[in-house]
């Protein structure tokens, strides 16, 4: 969507994405009230989770092909299975965050 305002205009993302992020933040809101303390951290655990890298590279005549890996997601997720103040709220923001590097995974694939 966009719209003109002067010489500008405020380009907005595709009605379905901007749905399932307002849907993502109302949960990570809902799960960071549920923290006594640092309730912030519940967002960065989810930003973290949501990074994807190249781990391969091959490169041939018709072009390069990279496999992509959730690396965030598995630091993450080593992190709170170590750590002592583990909490649901931070796994389920994990686990989020993973759902959206898997659909950043089948975007590199596809699109």
């Amino acid at each position: 969507m966009e719209f003109r305002i002067g010489n500008g205009a405020i380009v907005l993302p595709p009605l379905h994405i901007t749905i399932i992020a307002i849907i993502i933040i109302i949960f990570l809101v809902r799960w960071s009230k549920q923290l006594e303390t640092r309730r912030f951290t519940v967002f960065f655990y989810f930003l973290i989770s949501t990074y994807i890298t190249p781990i391969f590279s091959y490169g041939t005549k018709e072009g390069l092909f990279q496999l992509w890996f959730p690396l965030g997601f598995i630091i993450v997720f080593f992190y709170l299975f170590r750590s002592k103040r583990n909490h649901p709220s931070k796994m389920k923001a994990s686990i989020l965050g993973l759902c959206i590097a898997l659909y950043q995974l089948i975007f590199q694939y596809v699109g």
